[in-house]
């Protein structure tokens, strides 16, 4: 099990299954998560699934993983526990193992629970000679002694579905409401016979079936009784994600709840589609397949969507038409926007040599990106304000930041420092490749940053000193100061601050194609001397 996926889809019953093989088949990498308790395993077989019929539901399901893992799917068992949207873009699923896995989009496959009539040995029937579909068990029943569990307003309805399997069948009111003159009527007409008073239990003989006992006394023989009870989707997994259920009607009447989607699966929650009976309460195993496909299609044309964008930004980029974006927020936005992680995570190598050995206070890091450095500083006690003009970045930066502990000591804010800056004097202001292929006022924004550091505190600029060794046809025209540029550009005034470091140095680092190169950077380090007016 790898940590990120295309499409993670939890539940692996035949909604789940299918929709796990169209996104193979469609060259997406996929992870069905499955706790391998299906709704339907303690029925005999799988009925009305055209070229399957009668097949055991396990050996269904095992055909479909089989299917799927043809096509490079994979298949874990275990139990989603939580899910959760990442800033950055896509979802964080955690297992009960608490293992936890990403995927961009995700599929909740997770089906229903049936509520069923509290009686008596009930449930260790259900799916034998206890059922609720007609058209998933009634022929297996044809023309016995077949009893209807009268529950609900939808009981006569249930009685008069049923009689099309067998002219002996038998309504038993147990806690359905009182019939009226029309619903005896059309029960007399079809030969339904009524048994007033509560259902206390089921009589068994030779593991069957054999009648119904009521609170009098009275066993009533019957080889077979539909109950319905409440179905409920099983959607615990989607309320951290803010997806709640709504209730389903038939004819009227709430039979249970389920997750709302459009016609495609597609939640309100966008990334997030569900499909077959946490959707659809009455779906059967042939109709939840036919959704998960569905489903796994409108997932494959999101995620097409949202590449060509990416493909689109990045072209962009690679092609200098940078100027026709309307903001340098939005800019940088489609830039972080192409992928879902931009830089390595890691610090800057020379701001961690250079802040070391400093004593912990407050820092400003300017240009913060995705959060390393701040994430770094504040790691080594530093309580940091993070600024960055793109909105996408910092949202992945303060998700980074929870992971890594420390959310509580870093206060992100969303500047564009050519037209705002974070208030207040920092004993530590950072400005590391604070670069851009837009028109950016970077002089002035150091002069600012250097306004920003408290007496005896510094300032760290550290720099590109030209393009990397692999870049042969520059994208833009790009100014690369020295360090005696910055320092001159700063207008520091004089016997007030003292320069601790000014100097260039090449690096190596490895190109797109991953093979090693190298680039020239710079560091300018200041400090503004102790009790110094500004």
């Amino acid at each position: 099990m790898d940590a990120k996926y295309d499409v993670v889809v939890v539940g692996g019953g035949a909604a789940g299954l299918s929709g796990a093989l169209t996104l193979g088949r469609a060259r997406r990498k996929v992870l069905v998560i499955d706790a391998g308790r299906p709704r339907n395993a303690p029925a005999e077989g799988v009925h009305t699934y055209l070229g399957r019929e009668g097949v055991a539901p396990l050996e269904l399901l095992a055909a479909g993983r089989e299917e799927v893992a043809g096509y490079g799917g994979e298949i874990v068992t275990g139990t989603a526990e939580t899910a959760e949207r990442l800033d950055g873009g896509g979802f964080r699923v955690v297992l009960d193992d608490g293992s936890a896995v990403e995927a961009a989009r995700l599929l909740v496959t997770t089906g229903l629970v049936d509520e069923l009539p509290d009686v008596p040995d009930l449930a260790g029937r259900w799916g034998r000679d206890v059922l609720h579909c007609p058209y998933c068990h009634g022929w297996e029943v044809r023309d016995q002694a077949i009893g209807v569990l009268g529950t609900g307003p939808l009981s006569v309805h249930q009685a008069l579905l049923w009689r099309q399997w067998s002219e002996n069948v038998t309504l038993f009111l147990h806690t359905a409401p009182e019939l009226d003159a029309q619903q005896r009527e059309q029960l007399a007409a079809r030969g339904v016979t009524v048994v007033e008073g509560k259902v206390t239990g089921l009589e068994v003989t030779d593991d069957r079936l054999t009648g119904v006992q009521l609170a009098d006394g009275r066993v009533v023989p019957c080889q077979a009784l539909a109950a319905a009870g409440r179905l409920t989707a099983r959607a615990g997994l989607l309320a951290g994600l803010g997806l709640e259920t709504e209730e389903q009607e038939m004819s009227g009447y709430v039979i249970g709840t389920r997750v709302p989607a459009d016609p495609s699966g597609a939640t309100s929650v966008p990334g997030v589609w569900v499909a077959g009976n946490v959707t659809g309460l009455t779906d059967q195993v042939i109709a939840a397949a036919a959704a998960g496909v569905r489903a796994a299609g409108a997932i494959n044309a999101d995620l097409i969507a949202e590449e060509t964008r990416r493909a689109v930004a990045a072209r962009a980029w690679a092609h200098g038409s940078q100027d026709s974006y309307e903001s340098d927020e939005a800019y940088w936005n489609a830039r972080y926007g192409q992928s879902a992680q931009m830089w390595s995570g890691d610090p800057n190598v020379m701001l961690v040599r250079e802040a070391t050995d400093l004593e912990s206070g407050t820092a400003l890091d300017l240009g913060c990106g995705e959060g390393a450095d701040a994430i770094w500083l504040a790691g080594q006690g530093w309580r940091v304000t993070a600024a960055d003009v793109s909105g996408v970045a910092l949202e992945r930066a303060a998700e980074h930041a929870t992971s890594a502990g420390v959310a509580d000591r870093i206060d992100w804010q969303r500047h564009d420092l050519s037209v705002s800056f974070p208030e207040g004097t920092y004993d530590l202001v950072s400005a590391c490749f604070l670069h851009s292929p837009r028109d950016m006022p970077r002089e002035a924004i150091l002069r600012a940053a250097a306004s920003a550091v408290a007496p005896g505190g510094v300032l760290l600029v550290v720099g590109h000193g030209g393009w990397a060794s692999w870049v042969e046809n520059p994208p833009f025209e790009a100014h690369f100061p020295t360090p005696q540029d910055v320092l001159d550009a700063l207008e520091l005034p004089e016997g007030e601050w003292e320069v601790l470091l000014s100097e260039e140095y090449e690096r190596t680092q490895n190109g797109p194609d991953g093979h090693p190169g190298t680039r020239t950077d710079n560091v300018l380090k200041v400090r503004r001397l102790p009790g110094e007016p500004r």
